[in-house]
């Protein structure tokens, strides 16, 4: 009887045990499955077209650059680990960004009421504005009238693209995937002039021996923003918290020192 009452004992330890086992396999996939959660809400993935120099750009094999700094710091305050999806086609940015790919762009997106419409911006983390530049040896082009009827260059989709398309006839405006290949073709004599960021221009003539020059005035002024999705008011505002924050601290001074020898805010 003893023996009979130790096997059934032995029996139900057993199964006991297996039950219990089973319970902990459960909550083993669980907690695994909230830590890969928790992993993937902890990252602030972010894009840039990696061909606009000195704003992001392939050095070495790594995208580098002012933008890619602010994204960094970003996310760096917001408590996150930085996850930069770049390359990307500038013109495929937004798109790419509203499908889910992105929590935002930090890509020198001018804050234009044309984009505002299907995403939102952050304040202006840095201003600049649209220059002509033409080859050195072109005494021709001396400013925007002097545009009519000549060959334009552009980055696709920028905001330059419709301003471009006002100053010269159809047809004329030809676009391309960074403003540095746009700036290069000059030297061809493809096209007659460029239309980009001064601070792009002035770069690439310095850093690739370009010769090119800056012609007339600053076309129109530029605000930069941050782009997240339409309606991301969380994110926005942590973002702006950051950017505030970055700004009153010096610690965006310092960035822009870094690549351009002052502070491109302008504030």
């Amino acid at each position: 009887m003893m023996k009979m009452r130790n096997v059934l004992l032995a029996m139900a330890v057993i199964v006991a045990m297996a039950l219990l086992g089973g319970c902990s396999g459960t909550d083993s996939t669980d907690a695994d499955a909230g830590a890969d959660a928790d992993t993937a809400a902890e990252a602030f993935v972010f894009a840039n077209s990696g061909a606009y120099k000195p704003f992001s750009f392939d050095e070495g094999g790594e995208i580098v650059g002012f933008d890619v700094d602010i994204a960094n710091e970003i996310a760096q305050r917001l408590g996150r680990t930085p996850e930069m999806n770049s390359p990307v086609p500038f013109d495929s940015l937004i798109q790419g960004l509203t499908a889910g790919k992105y929590d935002a762009l930090v890509a020198s997106h001018g804050i234009t009421d044309e984009r505002k419409e299907v995403v939102d911006f952050s304040r202006p983390y840095y201003r600049s504005g649209a220059q002509i530049f033409v080859a050195d040896d072109n005494e021709e082009i001396n400013g925007a009238d002097d545009l009519a009827g000549k060959k334009i260059g552009v980055v696709k989709a920028s905001t330059y693209l419709e301003l471009a398309n006002t100053l010269t006839d159809e047809g004329n405006v030809t676009t391309y995937d960074s403003d540095v290949i746009a700036l290069v073709d000059l030297g061809t004599g493809r096209i007659d002039a460029v239309i980009t960021d001064k601070l792009v221009g002035l770069i690439a003539k310095s850093d690739s021996g370009l010769e090119i020059k800056a012609v007339g005035d600053v076309l129109q002024e530029d605000e930069m923003g941050v782009v997240v999705q339409k309606g991301d008011t969380e994110l926005l505002a942590a973002i702006n918290t950051a950017l505030e924050d970055m700004i009153a601290d010096g610690t965006y001074e310092t960035i822009s020192m870094r690549w351009f020898d002052e502070n491109i805010l302008g504030e």
